[in-house]
């Protein structure tokens, strides 16, 4: 999120979008687990930006602990493999829906054009 601030119009769009996306995890974790969602991850934005970036939700607590007491490792290749599939899938649903909207507009022009006007009824 930080980054779309430092972004101007639509460029900071596609950030906004991927940091909501990523706090889908964290924040269903929290309501699961009975936490107040709001305050849980606005101390864990807290901790993150603080450079402790291990911290994560303790599902079982709700409370916010440094994962790696708890042993819970995240393999940095699975992260970005996840991350990097996730933006093409969105990249190739984007494609498509450019693809129909753009057909659905080309057939309404081929049917304006194909109904006669009212001056060449009068001809």
């Amino acid at each position: 999120m930080e980054k779309s601030k430092s972004l101007e119009g639509v460029g900071q769009w596609p950030y906004r979008a991927v940091a909501s996306a990523l706090e889908i995890i964290p924040r269903t974790l929290a309501q699961n687990c009975g936490a107040n969602t709001i305050r849980t991850l606005t101390a864990l934005r807290a901790k993150h930006a603080a450079g402790e970036m291990t911290y994560g939700i303790n599902g079982e607590t709700g409370e916010l602990v440094d994962m790696k007491t708890l042993g819970i490792w995240e393999p940095l290749t699975v992260k970005l493999q996840v991350y990097k599939t996730a933006v093409e899938t969105a990249i190739l649903l984007l494609r498509i829906d450019d693809i129909v909207s753009g057909s659905k507009k080309r057939k309404d022009d081929v049917n304006q054009a194909a109904q006669p006007t009212e001056e060449s009824m009068r001809e």
